[in-house]
């Protein structure tokens, strides 16, 4: 049971890190559309900057999904660094909690404001709810959950941090 929920979870990793790039490559072309029709073509196009916009939104709710799952979030790991055994781990469950507070949080609250919001329209794009610029804070309140679910279960709270080697303390003997 276990094994399957974890694979089911490293799939919706995936899946948040193709959404994630294919949010950004959609940003990346088509700011420069705006920027092109605007001073190029004296005639700027309304659409790119709004949906640059809703793009960045969903771009970073499921990058912060991403670097939770991978442990690339910010942390300051003096206290448990200092911590062994039960205490270790309480902590760990500890702030896993206040995770799962606010993942509930920005599910129940997202969820709230996707429907109060959904029958309003986007004036740029008239057939697309408002609704849908705030589908990724309850997404992102339901995934956080299952993520913490996932790291209770594999009790992986504070994994060692891997210390990249700097270049420029490499000393070159040529």
């Amino acid at each position: 049971m276990r094994q399957t929920y974890f694979r089911a979870m490293d799939a919706l990793h995936k899946a948040s890190v193709f959404l994630a790039g294919a949010a950004l490559i959609v940003i990346t072309l088509i700011i420069p559309w705006g920027v092109f029709t605007r001073y190029v073509l004296n005639s700027a196009s309304s659409w790119p900057e709004p949906l640059a916009i809703l793009m960045m939104i969903w771009l970073s709710f499921l990058s912060a999904l991403i670097c939770y799952r991978e442990h690339r979030h910010i942390g300051v790991n003096v206290v448990p660094d200092l911590l062994r055994g039960r205490a270790k781990y309480a902590l760990g469950l500890a702030v896993e909690l206040c995770m799962l507070t606010t993942g509930l949080f920005l599910l129940w609250y997202g969820i709230k404001l996707v429907q109060t919001t959904w029958y309003q329209s986007i004036a740029e794009f008239p057939i697309m709810s408002v609704g849908v610029s705030y589908l990724p804070v309850p997404i992102a309140g339901a995934v956080t959950a299952l993520l913490v679910i996932e790291r209770v279960l594999k009790g992986d709270f504070f994994p060692a941090i891997e210390v990249e080697d700097d270049p420029r303390e490499t000393v070159s003997t040529e």
